[in-house]
């Protein structure tokens, strides 16, 4: 008799504006919970990718200092360097903002229009 009874509950929330108003808290959390778990693998690729290109100009800094025999190698070396440094610090802030208007789009998307069943 209960099951008969919450059969039936279900079925009249369903179609009424309760039932349309559990749904889009549904959707809207099904969402929110999409969204966390692409950051939370965005910001673990991007920790990856980030220890990588730094490991890569650690190595690449420390060939060129092994291969710099007198001051004016050491000079090169430093301005290459440092201009490799300022590269990787710009691509940093690109994706820092291109990650930021993503984010944004995202979470925006959750305060839209529900798509209708």
């Amino acid at each position: 008799m209960a099951e008969l009874f919450e059969k039936q509950a279900a079925v009249v929330e369903a179609t009424g504006p309760v039932g349309q108003a559990n749904k889009r808290v549904l959707n809207f959390l099904y969402g929110a919970q999409r969204v966390a778990l692409e950051e939370a693998v965005f910001a673990t690729q991007e920790w990856i990718d980030r220890a990588r290109t730094e490991t890569h100009l650690l190595a690449e800094f420390t060939s060129k200092m092994a291969g710099a025999h007198s001051v004016s190698n050491v000079k090169t070396m430093f301005e290459e360097c440092g201009q490799h440094q300022i590269d990787f610090i710009r691509r940093d802030c690109d994706r820092i903002f291109t990650h930021g208007r993503r984010m944004i789009d995202a979470v925006s998307s959750l305060f839209g229009r529900p798509a209708e069943d």
